[in-house]
């Protein structure tokens, strides 16, 4: 078990103590609507423990590799798979001809929505990945207003330097996305003193929130622009040379939504110019391709889609896919359903 795991099992043990649970080698015949005993695929034993007391019947299985499925896909009715390397797996729904649920672990459901045949309920994993997402969105301000990644390639080179750096305070950021990672993200900016413009799809202005129409008129004052949107058709490119020359000198553009938002042809240019500044956890393409010229931006703080993943993540999806288990297998509603 790598450290990550063990670090993970860890706080699963300590949120939810010792559990029973039936898999597939202790599985005792049940039926439900005359039915043979429900498959229950998750993406990693991790998951194990934190589910609680299932129904005798119930069988769990891991199914962590496309490449090698755990068991014929009959009767697989309930699915959570893996959070990394999703675009491999979706083909897979096709495959199962039981499936009722798919409970992803992320919040973003594009290039599943598409691929979900009707009849299956598909889940996003919203509520999970706020408070993670939220404070890789501050760190990633401060370290670029602070300049940190130059300081770290100084220390790297045993190089002394004095120069000044930008503040926090009294920034004006345009936040868009104002879901409940959005919300988590202006919640933590709020200390901070800074000018907050929240941005949605439609405005809201008994809340305060702007709609995306007016966020080009926004920008020519904004300090920072934060990304929180979902990749929809409306989105996918919005953040477009249009959009980037708006911006004023010297503002920075953090991106924790998803890559295909950007153009990313027009982002290299603004930043090669010196420009703009960038913060990305996501890109367009991703995994990013020795080479890119994105790489090679010294104004550009690049991390690869981490910006939920801290060690009690597997501890946090989970949570959530047992409460949705238990509902299913209850017939209660699911949460987080997404509307197609």
């Amino acid at each position: 078990m790598s450290d990550e795991h063990r670090r993970a099992a860890t706080v699963i043990r300590e949120l939810h103590g010792p559990a029973r649970l039936s898999d597939s080698r202790e599985a005792s015949p049940w039926t439900r609507k005359g039915r043979q005993a429900v498959k229950v695929w998750l993406a990693h034993k991790l998951a194990i423990p934190i589910l609680g007391e299932l129904p005798d019947g119930v069988v769990v299985e891991i199914a962590d590799d496309p490449a090698a499925l755990p068991s014929d896909p009959a009767g697989v009715e309930f699915w959570v798979p893996t959070f990394l390397d999703q675009p491999s797996l979706r083909g897979l729904v096709h495959d199962l001809p039981d499936l009722r649920v798919l409970q992803l672990p992320s919040v973003g459901t594009d290039g599943w929505i598409d691929e979900v045949p009707a009849g299956v309920t598909l889940c996003h994993g919203g509520g999970v990945h706020d408070a993670a997402t939220a404070e890789w969105v501050l760190g990633a301000i401060l370290a670029q207003l602070r300049g940190f990644p130059g300081f770290l390639r100084d220390q790297d080179a045993g190089t002394w330097a004095h120069r000044p750096s930008k503040g926090l305070a009294g920034r004006r950021i345009v936040l868009l996305g104002s879901g409940a990672i959005g919300s988590a993200v202006a919640r933590r900016l709020a200390p901070f003193d800074v000018d907050l413009i929240k941005v949605a799809r439609t405005a809201r202005p008994s809340e305060g929130v702007r709609g995306v129409a007016d966020v080009l008129s926004l920008l020519p004052s904004a300090d920072v622009v934060i990304l929180l949107v979902p990749l929809t058709e409306q989105t996918r490119g919005l953040v477009d040379r249009r959009f980037l020359a708006a911006m004023p000198d010297g503002a920075l553009l953090v991106n924790a939504a998803r890559g295909p938002v950007v153009d990313t042809e027009a982002l290299v240019d603004e930043l090669s110019s010196g420009r703009l500044s960038a913060a990305l956890d996501v890109t367009d393409p991703e995994p990013l391709p020795p080479g890119h010229p994105l790489w090679e931006q010294p104004n550009t703080l690049i991390t690869p889609h981490v910006a939920a993943r801290t060690e009690d993540m597997a501890a946090r999806v989970y949570q959530l896919a047992a409460k949705q288990l238990h509902r299913f297998l209850a017939g209660e509603p699911l949460l987080n359903q997404v509307v197609r």
